[in-house]
C-alpha cells in the first residue's frame, strides 16, 4: 500500500498535533516542520525496507500513539518506532547544523582537540545533541501509557535514536604544504537515512521477544510494575529492538488490524540486477501463501528524448512503453497454503 503525499501530510500532521498538546506552542511553532519532514522520511524508509516483504508498513500502523490505535508490540511495530523517532532526530540534526533554528547550531564543542595522530577535531559537526534532545521530547511524549507496552515503545524510539549515532561517519579535510596532508581536522556528520533504516532493518531481524505482563498498570501495584520491567530489560542493550506478541499471520486479510492480506500485492520476476531476495518476493508473497501469480501487461508513460534549449529550458517527449508486471491471485477454489508453507509462515512470524 503506497501512501500519497496528502495522506503523508495528515498522518504528520496528526502526530504534530497530538503533540502541540503536550509540549507546548512554542516548541510546536518552532520544530513542526521539521517534525513532519522526519516522520515522513520515516514512513517513506519503512516502505522501502518492506517493500517486497508480507508486512509492507501499511498506513494503519504508522499511527504511534497508543492513546488510540497502536497498542500491539509486535517485531513489525519495534520497527515502526524505532525508525520514526530516527527520523525526527536526523531532521532536527540537520536543519540545526544547517542553521535552519535560531537556537543551535554546529556541534562546535570539540573543536581544536586532538582527535587522533595527525588529526584534530574541527569544521561542523552534526548537532545530534540537539537532534536527540527535541526529537525525544516530541515522540516520547506519545507514550503516556505505564504498562509494559509504553515501556517496549519508549525503549524502540531510544534505539532508533542510537542508531543515527551508530551510523554517523568521520569526515576530514587535509591541511599542508603542497597539498602533503601533514594535518587533518575532522568532524562528525549524519550518514545518508538508508544507512540508517538498512542498520535498523539489521536490529529488526534480530529483534528480541520479552516475555513481560501486557496488561495495563492496576492502581497499587506501580512500583511491582516498574521492577518487572526493569527485569525484563536488564539483559537488554539500549540499541536493541524488542517486542512482546508474535506478529499475525501476514498472508491472509485481518480487518481487525486493518491488514489487507497478500491478494493483489505486486511481486518481482526475472530481473538479473535485482537481489536474491526481490528475485524470491513472487514465492513469498504469493505461493507460499496459496495464491498464484498473474502477469499483467501495463502501458508505462514516460519523459524521454529530453534536450536542453537556450535559455533555459528543457523539453521531452512523452514515450509509451508495455512493461510486464506480476501480481499475487486467488486461486480457483481458495486452497489454503500447503503444509511446507504453513510452517515457513510460522517460523517467520516467531
Amino acid at each position: 500500500m503506497v501512501l500519497s503525499m496528502c495522506c503523508h501530510a495528515h498522518l504528520a500532521l496528526a502526530w504534530t498535533v497530538n503533540n502541540f498538546l503536550m509540549t507546548g506552542p512554542k516548541a510546536f511553532l518552532t520544530y513542526a516542520g521539521s517534525v513532519q519532514v522526519g516522520t515522513q522520511s520515516g514512513i517513506h524508509e519503512c516502505k522501502h525496507q518492506f517493500a517486497w516483504e508480507r508486512w509492507n508498513c501499511p498506513a494503519n500502523t504508522l499511527q504511534l500513539s497508543t492513546h488510540n490505535g497502536l497498542r500491539s508490540a509486535t517485531r513489525q511495530t519495534s520497527f515502526v518506532h524505532g525508525i520514526s523517532a530516527a527520523g525526527v532526530m536526523y531532521t532536527l540534526t540537520k536543519n540545526c547544523s544547517m542553521g535552519d533554528f535560531d537556537n543551535c547550531g554546529c556541534d562546535d564543542s570539540r573543536i581544536g582537540q586532538t582527535g587522533g595522530r595527525g588529526w584534530i577535531w574541527g569544521g561542523c559537526s552534526d548537532n545530534v545533541a540537539f537532534g536527540e534532545n527535541i526529537s525525544k521530547q516530541f515522540v516520547d511524549a506519545l507514550e503516556g501509557g505505564q504498562d509494559s507496552r509504553a515501556a517496549i515503545n519508549l525503549h524502540n524510539n531510544e534505539a532508533g535514536r542510537l542508531a543515527i549515532k551508530a551510523t554517523m561517519r568521520r569526515a576530514c579535510k587535509c591541511h599542508g604544504v603542497s597539498g602533503s596532508c601533514s594535518i587533518q581536522t575532522c568532524w562528525m556528520q549524519l550518514a545518508d537515512f538508508r544507512e540508517v533504516g538498512n542498520y535498523l532493518k539489521m536490529k529488526y531481524e534480530h529483534a528480541k521477544k520479552l516475555e513481560m505482563d501486557k496488561k495495563p498498570t492496576r492502581s497499587g501495584n506501580s512500583a511491582d510494575n516498574r521492577a518487572a520491567i526493569a527485569l525484563a530489560f536488564r539483559s537488554i542493550a539500549r540499541t536493541e529492538l524488542v517486542y512482546l506478541e508474535d506478529s499475525p499471520d501476514y498472508c491472509v486479510k485481518n480487518r481487525s488490524l486493518g491488514f489487507q492480506g497478500l491478494e493483489g500485492r505486486e511481486c518481482l520476476k526475472g530481473n538479473k540486477n535485482m537481489s536474491l531476495w526481490e528475485r524470491k518476493s513472487c514465492r513469498r508473497l504469493c505461493y507460499e501463501c496459496g495464491l498464484k501469480v498473474v502477469e499483467k501487461r501495463i502501458e508505462v508513460v514516460s519523459s524521454c528524448n529530453c534536450k536542453f534549449h537556450w535559455c533555459c529550458t528543457v523539453k521531452c517527449d512523452k514515450c509509451t512503453q508495455v512493461v510486464t508486471k506480476y501480481y499475487c491471485a486467488r486461486k480457483q477454489g481458495g486452497r489454503k497454503p500447503h503444509n511446507k508453507a504453513k510452517r515457513r509462515n510460522r517460523a517467520q512470524r516467531h
